[in-house]
């Protein structure tokens, strides 16, 4: 019977694990280690690139502000021209407001009516006066309403009766105040383009439906 000494083979196998097993270890931590710092470099990298991204955008919102500024500051100052234009505009138009205003009270007037004050007040023109029945002023307040091309929104602020003269001459009366506005020349060519296409919407029309019958 032969006899095999295995125990120093076994030693030698348990050892040669040992150090297979430490080798792999270090293999892996350096893999690892490895790992971790290209990944570290890409995303540093990634970060880099979105850095210079977000600097690219923040410089390209900075000149749209500077531009947007500029644009309300031209806005502003197109606005002002275009007021102070039209204020030129309105003064000098406005130098003809007493001729029409006079002109057009006398013609939408009616009897029965006496005006004792005519006040102005910008674009708003207060009536004080006499009429001989509520008629009359239901008359007046029509003729300034709708039949006046430079007067407009009347208005009757107060009412009252009340008399004048003494004895024989003493008779009753309405006392009467009324606002009403006074136009412009521009509110006048507002209107004419206004009232013009008109016609013309209704011009069209009938030469459609025209089109249309058999």
């Amino acid at each position: 019977m032969i006899k095999i000494n295995l125990l120093p083979h076994r030693e030698e196998s348990r050892v040669q694990r040992k150090i297979d097993f430490y080798s792999l270890l270090i293999v892996a931590s350096i893999v690892g280690a490895l790992f971790l710092i290209i990944v570290g470099f890409y995303n540093e990298s990634q970060i880099s690139n979105q850095n210079q991204q977000n600097q690219i955008l923040k410089s390209a919102n900075d000149k749209l502000d500077s531009e947007i500024k500029e644009i309300a500051t031209l806005r502003e100052e197109i606005d002002r021209l275009k007021a102070r234009q039209q204020s030129v505009e309105d003064l000098q138009g406005d130098r003809n407001q007493p001729v029409y205003l006079l002109s057009e009270l006398v013609e939408q007037t009616p009897e029965g009516i006496y005006l004792r004050s005519v006040k102005q007040d910008g674009q708003q023109i207060v009536l004080m006066g006499y009429a001989q029945s509520n008629e009359r002023v239901s008359d007046y307040l029509d003729n300034l309403g709708t039949q006046s091309h430079w007067l407009n929104r009347p208005e009757l602020i107060v009412i009252n009766s009340t008399g004048i003269g003494q004895g024989k001459d003493a008779r009753k009366v309405f006392n009467f105040t009324i606002n009403v506005g006074i136009k412009r020349p521009r509110d006048q060519e507002s209107e004419g383009s206004a009232a013009l296409a008109i016609i013309a919407g209704t011009s069209v029309a009938p030469a459609k439906s025209k089109g249309l019958t058999p």
